[in-house]
C-alpha cells in the first residue's frame, strides 16, 4: 500500500470515530498524550490534520510525562514538537522513585506506572485549561482488552473511545478506535517518527497475559482475516438480552469439571 492510500486510510477512520462518538466538538481544548511512542505520534499528527479542515474550531497541546527513568529521551520529543509547531508542555515527575517504593511484588510495573502518569494527565489538563485529554489507544487495544477481560477477569468490558475521567473533570478520548495496529506501524514508519523507548526497566517487553492475546487474534487471523473489524464492530453491537446480566454467581477459582 502506498504512503497515500494508508494516509487518506486512517485519516477517514479518526474521522469516522469523531462522528461516531462526537469525541471533538467545538471549543474543545484537548490535552494529546505523547509518549515518543509510534501510536502517539500518529494521534497527534491526525488530529492536527483534521483540526485544519475541520468546520469547527479546537485547539490541541502536546503533553509529554517525564516518568523520571534514567536515560529517557524527552529532547527527542521536544524537538520534534517544536520542528512540527505544536503548542506543547513537557512535564517531569518522580514517578519511577513511587514506583519503586510502593509496587507490589509481581504486580504489572507498566499498569501502576501508566495510572500514575495518567493521574499526572488530569492534573496537567486542568492547568493548561483543557477539557479533554486524547490518547493513543488503536483498535488492537480495544479487542485485546476485551478478550483480557474476559479470560482473567470474567468480565464483559474493554475500552470506551469517549467516557468520563476518573476525576470526574475532563473527557477521555481514544481516536484510533477505528485503526488496525498494522496500519500505524506502516504510517508512523512512513512519515520517520523519531521513536524513543520510555527507559523503563521493562522497556521492550509487553505483558504476557496481553502478549498471549496478541498471539491468539493473530493465529485467528489467518483463518478468520476480518477479525479485528469484526470484534471492535462486536464492542458496539451488543445483544444484551442474550446475556446473564450480572446474575451469575460462580466462583472463578472453581475448577472446570
Amino acid at each position: 500500500m502506498t504512503q497515500q492510500k494508508l494516509s487518506r486510510r486512517i485519516k477517514r477512520q479518526v474521522g469516522q470515530a469523531v462522528g461516531d462518538f462526537q469525541l471533538i466538538e467545538e471549543g474543545d481544548r484537548i490535552a494529546v498524550g505523547v509518549s515518543g511512542g509510534k501510536d502517539s505520534y500518529t494521534l497527534l499528527r491526525l488530529l492536527e490534520d483534521l483540526r485544519k479542515k475541520a468546520p469547527i474550531s479546537f485547539e490541541l497541546i502536546a503533553v509529554n510525562v517525564d516518568a523520571g527513568f534514567a536515560g529517557y529521551r524527552k529532547e527527542v520529543i521536544e524537538d520534534y514538537l517544536k520542528l512540527n509547531g505544536f503548542s506543547y508542555h513537557m512535564e517531569s515527575t518522580k514517578a519511577y522513585d513511587i514506583i519503586e517504593k510502593k509496587r507490589r511484588s509481581g504486580s504489572s510495573y507498566c499498569a501502576f506506572c501508566a495510572r500514575l502518569r495518567r493521574g499526572v494527565l488530569y492534573r496537567l489538563a486542568s492547568e493548561l485549561g483543557c477539557n479533554k485529554i486524547a490518547l493513543g489507544h488503536h483498535l488492537d487495544d480495544f479487542i485485546e482488552t476485551l478478550l483480557l477481560n474476559q479470560f482473567y477477569a470474567g468480565s464483559l468490558s474493554a475500552m470506551s473511545p469517549k467516557m468520563l475521567a476518573d476525576n470526574g473533570e475532563h473527557t477521555v478520548i481514544r481516536p484510533l478506535v477505528y485503526i488496525e495496529e498494522s496500519d500505524i506501524i506502516k504510517f508512523s514508519r512512513f512519515n520517520q517518527d523519531p521513536i524513543i523507548c520510555c527507559a523503563c526497566p521493562v522497556c521492550g517487553t509487553v505483558d504476557q497475559n496481553r502478549q498471549k492475546m496478541k498471539g491468539l487474534i493473530y493465529t485467528l487471523a489467518t483463518d478468520i482475516p476480518q477479525i479485528r473489524r469484526s470484534m471492535i464492530a462486536a464492542l458496539g453491537n451488543v445483544q444484551s438480552r442474550h446475556l446473564l446480566n450480572g446474575n451469575v454467581r460462580f466462583d472463578q477459582r472453581q475448577k472446570t469439571e
